[in-house]
């Protein structure tokens, strides 16, 4: 049985996305779908769906962050699951999927019955644990990206940038400018990551901004359509800019 798993942190948010992410790879699929944050264990659709779960079922994730954004719960589980026989896929981190993991750890190097097997045995502990490795930092990296994201989108400064007003003076401080919201809505339109059809190197041309710049700019975007949603990230952009924003 395939199951896909969607999860927003507040009810505002748009789970649409993931869901339409998940169909479009996996048609069937039975949705589990919840607005909750918190760890895993308090989740209730995440709750019924584990011990719905068999040996052989496939659980699809649109990211790695919606099965958890805590590193150390989010590997213990994957370990579990991994062990009960439960096929694991992220859309956005296929290289942790756990077909990946499981041809990792199958593809060891034969013994040759000699001497020269106790230096393959360690070669092949190393790559299991390197594979185990790419695992963890996935998990830590959406961590890291969640952390970042709440220091960066506080509300006072959220409603501050929203009407077009500068935060603070402090070192590092920017002025957001007209130029930096119209960028981030062609991006958001155009990119092929946002669902455009343009790469990234043709659309920095297209912009005529630094590639810096643009990667700034669309690191920011991912991290808020995340948690917030791809409507929402529009609108306020657009808020903004009605603002008259000086750039």
């Amino acid at each position: 049985m395939i199951y896909g798993y969607c999860r927003i942190s507040r009810p505002q948010q748009n789970i649409e996305r993931q869901q339409r992410n998940i169909f479009k790879e996996y048609p069937t699929a039975k949705l589990y779908c919840e607005a909750w944050t918190g760890t895993t264990k308090d989740r209730p659709e995440w709750c019924k769906l584990i011990k719905t779960l068999q040996k052989g079922d496939t659980v699809v994730f649109d990211s790695v962050s919606r099965m958890s954004r805590n590193a150390a719960e989010g590997v213990k589980q994957y370990d579990e699951l991994f062990d009960k026989g439960v096929e694991l896929v992220f859309l956005k981190e296929p290289h942790i999927n756990t077909v990946t993991y499981k041809q990792a750890l199958n593809d060891s190097v034969p013994m040759t019955g000699t001497a020269v097997d106790v230096i393959l045995l360690a070669v092949n502990e190393y790559l299991r644990n390197l594979a185990h490795t790419q695992i963890q930092l996935a998990f830590e990296q959406s961590e890291k990206e969640v952390k970042d994201l709440q220091q960066r989108t506080s509300e006072g400064i959220k409603t501050a940038k929203i009407n077009g007003k500068r935060v603070g003076n402090s070192k590092g401080d920017t002025l957001i400018t007209r130029k930096s919201l119209e960028s981030k809505l062609e991006i958001i339109e155009k990119a092929k990551a946002f669902g455009g059809v343009y790469p990234d190197k043709d659309l920095i041309k297209v912009l005529g901004i630094r590639p810096n710049t643009y990667y700034k700019y669309k690191r920011e975007l991912k991290a808020d359509i995340e948690e917030y949603g791809t409507n929402h990230v529009i609108t306020e952009i657009t808020k903004m800019l009605k603002a008259k924003v000086k750039g």
